[in-house]
């Protein structure tokens, strides 16, 4: 039902890859204290690549769709915690707002796939456009 190289499925691997990186760098460079929350992150940013991969080889459609609902949810309680960390000085602005538009650009993409999923079954509809208003700086490589 789903293409592991559509642009959600190459996205959220390459959003995985920079939250692992993220979170080694935060536990090598940043408080300790912390780390509770580094590996919440991490568990939050990895699953909603696991959700979107086992979305390829659901069992139905409302299966399908479940699986990215997940994913959706996961990608909402990884900017909670972006949001958790950017607070409490572990990222910096520019580390957040990097972070954030690409975990945001995921929670756009995965609302639109639920959606049209639910549209393609008669369901209703989720949330509106997050990316509103987004804007993201990639001049200067970030160490994640």
């Amino acid at each position: 039902m789903y293409n592991e190289n559509s642009p959600l499925g190459v996205k959220s691997r390459l959003f995985a890859v920079r939250i692992t990186k993220m979170v080694k760098y935060l536990q090598k460079n940043r408080s300790k204290t912390l780390n509770p929350v580094y590996n919440q992150i991490l568990r939050s940013g990895t699953s909603i690549m696991a959700n979107i991969a086992e979305s390829e080889f659901a069992q139905s459609r409302a299966d399908f769709r479940n699986k990215l609902q997940i994913a959706l949810k996961e990608a909402n309680e990884t900017k909670r915690w972006l949001y958790l960390l950017h607070n409490s000085e572990a990222l910096t602005q520019r580390e957040y707002d990097s972070m954030n538009v690409d975990c945001s650009e995921l929670v756009a993409m995965l609302v639109s796939s639920v959606n049209t999923s639910r549209k393609n079954s008669g369901n209703e509809y989720v949330g509106d456009n997050p990316l509103e208003g987004m804007v993201s700086d990639c001049d200067i490589p970030l160490p994640f």
